[in-house]
């Protein structure tokens, strides 16, 4: 691959901005979003006001097209869609004479275009006349990319296909841990290394499939909501509140991690029976930065303790594992334990926790010949009509006070006639002596 190396660089915005770029005719119509072109504008404007000294927006790919030895143009191969917003931002702060804002864009360009820049008036004109001309300088100076320059048109494509198609390897939790490795500018490159050290150790495929199959569906159906289609758009609802966030609700939040945090080192946690205070709470939000992998590493942990506890209580043929229905049956007895010990304590899980909490996930198993991730969602919501509707455990036990509150929730029974496959049958019989039916 052939990159000019004299032209690999980081480069402000204001050196971008300066540079012959063109949409060449194979780029794709701009159709950057309102929330993501929002999004670009909150987070510069939020480093402004944290004063960052520098703020990377990630890396252009361009194709320098030669015409004479004293003239270049740069095809931008990637990056395209950022840029654009960038040139319609500096415009509504006064930035009028830009060469990208003069490109020919499709005409199936300039609805997004419009749109964002109506969006962007209105943010910019939120602030005060001053305020806006910081924030610009800011933008301008402080606000850089990685300039990745090729002469091949072919280089760019291939360069561009390494960093994208290949890139389709970046799953959900890498880009939450990109996200809040930026939250992390004032920390230490030491607490830093130590973090994602300890993540990069994690089995990959794992913490996939934590996020995936047990925190995502579990913050969900505590709220009595879809759990399903885990993917890389849901996760805002792990980002968190971000460190530059002054609203009520989030300085409380905010102090309430520090007081624990505090307490835990602080000593005082050696009066506890426990040992120190619980941090954190799936019914709470997330505080980004580095509390973020610390509440990764914590449920990743606690998971592990489940399915432990699991397989010294429970014979094998007990929770069975393998056709899929009975992994998925399997995942959902998983995470409601995981919510339980997560709510009231890993150590108050007892023999009497364990039925309740069996019998209400393997009732459905003995009543549905197939089971689906429809089926679970459905059934974790108290929506599914075949048994126990109306009992949304995650979101009844989100309301509870006392672990003894559980023993009051009747479970409808399950007869043997409603069995649907004798493969079962040993599973019947134990919930069946456990709930005297």
């Amino acid at each position: 691959m052939t990159l000019i190396q004299d032209e690999l660089k980081i480069i402000s915005v204001n050196e971008l901005m300066n540079i012959n770029l063109k949409i060449p005719d194979y780029q794709r119509p701009y159709r950057w979003s309102s929330s993501s072109t929002n999004t670009l504008f909150a987070d510069t404007y939020g480093a402004y006001k944290l004063g960052i000294d520098e703020y990377r927006l990630g890396s252009v790919i361009l194709h320098r097209v030669n015409y004479n030895n004293q003239h270049y143009d740069y095809n931008l191969v990637d990056g395209q869609q950022r840029t654009t917003t960038l040139s319609i931002l500096l415009y509504v702060l006064g930035e009028k004479s830009q060469k990208l804002l003069s490109e020919n864009y499709k005409p199936s360009s300039r609805d997004a275009i419009y749109n964002n820049y109506k969006l962007l008036q209105k943010r910019v004109n939120e602030l005060t006349k001053e305020e806006q001309r910081k924030y610009k300088e800011f933008l301008e100076k402080n606000c850089t990319v990685v300039k990745i320059v090729t002469d091949s048109e072919q280089d760019a494509f291939q360069f561009f296909d390494s960093q994208n198609s290949r890139g389709k390897a970046l799953k959900p939790h890498d880009l939450l841990k990109s996200y809040h490795l930026r939250e992390m500018v004032r920390d230490p490159e030491q607490l830093k290394i130590r973090l994602i050290s300890d993540w990069e150790d994690m089995d990959q495929n794992a913490l996939e499939d934590l996020f995936r199959n047990y925190l995502y569906p579990v913050i969900r159906w505590v709220k009595n909501r879809d759990g399903l289609h885990y993917s890389s758009d849901k996760i805002q609802y792990f980002k968190g509140i971000k460190q530059s966030n002054t609203f009520n609700y989030s300085i409380y939040h905010k102090a309430s991690n520090i007081f624990i945090e505090q307490f835990n080192t602080s000593g005082s946690s050696e009066l506890l029976s426990s040992g120190e205070l619980n941090q954190f709470q799936l019914t709470q939000p997330i505080i980004a930065g580095k509390r973020f992998f610390e509440w990764t590493l914590h449920y990743s942990a606690l998971l592990e303790q489940i399915k432990n506890k699991i397989d010294s209580y429970h014979k094998r043929e007990e929770v069975p594992g393998k056709r899929t229905g009975d992994i998925y049956i399997k995942q959902l007895y998983e995470a409601l334990l995981l919510f339980y010990a997560d709510r009231f304590g890993f150590e108050t899980i007892d023999e009497s926790v364990m039925h309740q909490l069996y019998t209400w996930c393997y009732s459905l198993r003995l009543r549905m010949k197939a089971i689906y991730p429809q089926t679970i969602n459905k059934y974790a919501i108290g929506q599914h009509d075949r048994i126990n509707l109306g009992k949304d455990l995650f979101s009844i036990m989100s309301e509870m006070n006392d672990p003894q509150e559980l023993k009051s929730i009747f479970l409808e029974s399950v007869e043997e006639s409603d069995l649907q496959s004798s493969s079962y049958k040993a599973i019947y019989e134990l919930i069946k002596q456990w709930n005297g039916w």
